[in-house]
């Protein structure tokens, strides 16, 4: 790669709106695969003789297209089985923006106009390896890694952690009935409400499925519980929709605290919660267990 260094700023920040856009794979087997988007159009599908090939189930063969019109990106789907969105909104021709999420059937692609892609690209690269692309909520290794992290700083400063672990009451039901883009749907709003609710020195997890937990550190278990009775609340009251259908949602919670103090390990504390939960399940779903 040459490094151009210019006195004349007006000529670098020429140079670098005049890069391409880019379409970065976020999920699936070409995870971290950047498609360059120029003026030429390109599709995308399972098709070998698409520009950009997905090998998945839920990609039909010529899914969409990506065209220039001259001054930005449209998104064109092509009469796909199980739809093409834009942030988690079916489309069928769509303009793109910078940082739109781009679903080709189950899986996410990440839009990015043009300026400093490499840079942009890298940083991506780096969120992916920590994020659950559905969710957004920090993946299943980063999260236990995180756990542990925070269990080890109480060796030298003291301080209570809670864990509070959930899951989707009868989520199967939801993708038997509706298919499974309608059970990403319902994950990925729970999540967002989720993170809206989330507070100082929480960290958010996707760790299964269906499964979540959110790790507050310093946190005692009566705070915890208060707060996890308020997901389950938002959640249950929250009008899930999917293509005009209504889907009941709710969530089993179980919360555990590890105090100020012990030296219990990772695993015990984790395998408490989880307890809890599988005890709010057991007492009927759709509660808070302790």
């Amino acid at each position: 790669m040459e490094v151009t260094i210019s006195r004349d700023m007006r000529a670098v920040i020429s140079g670098v709106a005049q890069q391409h856009a880019l379409l970065i794979v976020l999920s699936g087997p070409r995870l971290g695969t950047r498609s360059v988007l120029g003026e030429s159009p390109i599709e995308i599908g399972r098709s070998p003789a698409c520009q950009l090939i997905l090998d998945a189930d839920s990609v039909s063969r010529r899914h969409a297209r990506i065209e220039w019109n001259g001054s930005e990106h449209r998104l064109i789907d092509l009469g796909s089985t199980n739809g093409t969105f834009v942030n988690g909104k079916r489309v069928t021709d769509r303009v793109l923006k910078d940082g739109d999420r781009v679903g080709i059937g189950k899986l996410q692609l990440k839009y990015v106009a043009g300026g400093n892609i490499e840079g942009i690209y890298h940083e991506e690269i780096q969120r992916m390896m920590r994020l659950d692309p559905l969710t957004g909520a920090v993946n299943k290794q980063q999260f236990e890694e995180t756990l542990r992290q925070v269990v080890n700083s109480t060796r030298k400063t003291p301080k209570p952690i809670s864990l509070i672990v959930f899951d989707l009451d009868h989520f199967k039901r939801i993708n038997d009935q509706h298919g499974h883009l309608a059970g990403d749907r319902v994950l990925s709003d729970v999540a967002k409400i989720v993170r809206h609710a989330s507070l100082p020195d929480q960290v958010f997890g996707r760790v299964g499925g269906e499964e979540f937990a959110v790790l507050w550190d310093g946190k005692e278990l009566d705070v915890a519980v208060a707060h996890a009775e308020h997901l389950r609340a938002n959640i249950a009251a929250h009008p899930f929709n999917y293509e005009g259908v209504m889907l009941p949602v709710t969530v089993s919670l179980g919360v555990a605290e590890r105090p100020a103090g012990s030296d219990e390990a990772v695993e015990s504390l984790y395998e408490r919660a989880d307890e809890r939960l599988y005890a709010a399940k057991s007492a009927g779903r759709n509660r808070v267990c302790c």
